[in-house]
């Protein structure tokens, strides 16, 4: 499960790009930065015609049952699914953060970040009105003993097949995310007693 997330575009090169090039849109409605939380309008990578490029969306899907937000959609059921099947199918996009949070049990915040760059790109599908879900997998041994879920991630290189190659993207949902780094407030608290 993946329910908050955090955009760092003072240290991200590649953030801050995809940022800059949302700036020069005059129609881009205001983009949100640092912690992400559901119903934020954050910077997205949608598939056009002519490549891939950043966008705005709104992080949620309205909840079929009248009240809340759908935030995640399960890689092994989402094509299953009425509220994701069809936006799997023809409407995938990539979520860059620089890393996302997951609570243990005694509800302290634990911050997983890439080991080897400075972006995760979360594996997304959006709605014909602009929102959209971060899909999720099970959980990787770097994230296992806090949470059973993680978001799927993709490697740079696995962006364009994401996005445009639906049978790339069945053997995406398949995989097992790379390991991560963590951090947390209360583990820095201990090392300093």
């Amino acid at each position: 499960m993946c329910g908050r997330y955090y955009i760092d575009d003072e240290t991200s090169k590649e953030i801050q790009k995809i940022i800059e090039e949302l700036d020069k849109k005059s129609s881009a409605p205001r983009i949100k930065t640092g912690e992400i939380y559901p119903t934020d309008d954050v910077p997205i990578l949608v598939g056009k015609s002519n490549g891939i490029e950043p966008d705005v969306l709104k992080w949620g899907f309205p909840n079929y049952k009248g009240s809340g937000i759908i935030i995640n959609a399960r890689a092994e059921t989402a094509s299953d699914k009425r509220m994701f099947g069809e936006h799997l199918l023809s409407r995938r996009c990539i979520v860059p953060a620089s890393g996302f949070y997951e609570w243990n049990t005694n509800k302290e915040k634990i911050y997983f970040t890439p080991k080897e760059k400075s972006i995760l790109y979360m594996a997304g599908i959006f709605d014909r009105e602009q929102r959209f879900v971060i899909v999720t997998t099970d959980a990787n041994t770097s994230i296992s003993d806090v949470h059973d879920r993680m978001p799927l991630l993709l490697r740079k290189e696995q962006i364009e097949p994401w996005v445009y190659d639906s049978m790339q993207m069945k053997e995406i949902l398949k995989q097992t995310p790379y390991l991560l780094n963590r951090s947390s407030e209360f583990e820095q608290l201990r090392l300093n007693l």
